[in-house]
């Protein structure tokens, strides 16, 4: 799927509108950063009238409209009771993010979009939110909230993903766990959630670019596509695999990060949680990752041409390499 031109503007806009909120010095500023940002998606995601589109930009907007909503009417509460206008502000913020107890919108919105813009919706999208929420970790109450949250994402995005064929839903549920591990990372401070959203972004990206480039919205698309091509087959799994933070997979470097530093604060309890629902989402990778690797085994040894080695492009290419073999890189070490 191409975008014309002249979407580039909104696109731009959409930069924008994220800056804006990042950079804003008032929650008045950092709300019309977010209008800015919801004004901008919309657009993106009506790229051509269907009706899938449709209907995943009008819930966008409706959720995303509720939680404007939500963080506008906590400015006028501000006066009277401060602790619970942060306390609605929060839940604004958590709302637009999609974490848990509020991620009922973001696998049906995900699962009507195209992989260009499900990559925007779970990466691009939540920085915003989530630096604002790092902006709200000066109370106990407020730590505890996101701390609930995060946990709950954690076997929210774990459970929500099994038994799932779709691939957008579940690359929704794998980002809702992903998600408590960064919002894990704000209640310890900003360059946890910092580190683990960039390698999040980047691996996440690696795995959209290869079910963008095979056409894949299911698990029978992927069987299907990834027969005809020896590099699919060797690095969708790869990429899947690590996407759930297996090592020695690049996935698995901020995993490891979040676990040395959660160990040193002794933090053991949130740290089991996080651990088991990795566990369950590396149970649902493997599902992908098994009759990929073994059922289309004996078609690649009798039809496997020199040629079809290189048929991907660079780009793809040198990302799923960096990927799969990142870790062995002294980049974790360095950090």
């Amino acid at each position: 799927m191409t975008f014309p031109i002249s979407y580039l503007f909104f696109f731009l806009t959409l930069l924008s509108g994220t800056t804006l909120s990042v950079s804003s010095t008032s929650w008045f500023g950092a709300w019309l950063g977010l209008e800015l940002n919801l004004l901008s998606f919309i657009p993106l995601i009506t790229t051509k009238l269907c009706p899938y589109l449709t209907e995943a930009a009008i819930k966008y907007f409706l959720i995303q409209a509720l939680a404007s909503t939500i963080l506008i009417m906590s400015a006028s509460i501000f006066l009277y009771a401060q602790s619970i206008s942060h306390v609605m502000i929060l839940l604004s913020l958590l709302l637009k993010l999609g974490a848990a107890p509020f991620h009922f919108w973001f696998p049906q919105v995900t699962e009507g979009l195209s992989w260009p813009q499900a990559f925007i919706l779970l990466t691009i999208q939540k920085l915003a939110p989530m630096f604002l929420i790092s902006y709200l970790t000066f109370s106990d109450t407020l730590m505890s909230i996101i701390m609930f949250s995060a946990l709950l994402s954690s076997l929210v995005g774990a459970l929500g993903g099994l038994n799932m064929m779709k691939l957008r839903k579940l690359m929704a549920f794998s980002s809702i766990n992903h998600m408590a591990w960064m919002l894990v990372g704000i209640y310890l401070g900003d360059i946890y959630w910092l580190i683990y959203f960039t390698f999040y972004s980047f691996v996440s990206g690696s795995v959209i670019m290869l079910l963008y480039s095979t056409h894949s919205f299911t698990v029978s698309n992927l069987l299907n596509q990834s027969s005809k091509s020896l590099l699919l087959n060797m690095f969708i799994p790869m990429n899947i695999l690590s996407l759930g933070g297996l090592p020695p997979f690049l996935g698995f470097a901020p995993k490891w990060i979040m676990i040395q530093f959660l160990s040193a604060n002794s933090m053991f309890i949130p740290l089991l949680v996080l651990l088991t629902s990795s566990l369950i989402t590396l149970y649902f990778y493997l599902r992908l990752f098994i009759p990929l690797s073994l059922l289309s085994f004996s078609f690649f040894i009798s039809n496997v041409k020199l040629t079809s080695l290189f048929s991907s492009s660079y780009t793809l290419l040198s990302m799923s390499f960096i990927n799969i073999f990142g870790i062995l890189f002294p980049i974790p070490f360095m950090i």
